[in-house]
């Protein structure tokens, strides 16, 4: 079985791969942030934008295939639990690019509407 790029050491079909597939949404503010990082990784657009809010979402995206992405760092999470509305997650993911490692550090914001996790923008 493939291993989920997110790092919680799940094969990807029963982690992120769910979520992805359409069958699930991610129950949590941290479980979206964690599959949107495995999209990232796996370059699949439609679930980035599926799951961007419409408030900020851009109208495409143009991920670089030159990118890979190499490791997730969650550093902690304020709300976004399974009866919030909102919440923000602080992470680090790793990368790739040119022949160099780079970091990403952000603090996502998370709100959840009719049931469903999006990411609105970084605080």
């Amino acid at each position: 079985m493939t291993p989920c790029p997110c790092g919680r050491g799940e094969p990807y079909d029963r982690c992120c791969g769910r979520y992805h597939s359409g069958g699930l949404s991610a129950p949590t503010a941290e479980a979206l942030m964690r599959s949107r990082y495995s999209a990232f990784a796996l370059g699949d657009e439609d679930y980035l934008l599926r799951t961007w809010h419409r408030g900020t979402r851009p109208r495409s995206l143009d991920l670089d295939p030159e990118q890979r992405w190499t490791g997730l760092e969650v550093l902690s999470t304020t709300g976004g639990g399974l009866l919030a509305n909102a919440g923000s997650v602080r992470f680090r993911a790793h990368y790739r690019w040119r022949g160099g490692d780079g970091v990403l550090h952000e603090h996502s914001r998370f709100v959840r509407e009719d049931g469903q996790w999006f990411y609105v923008d970084e605080i």
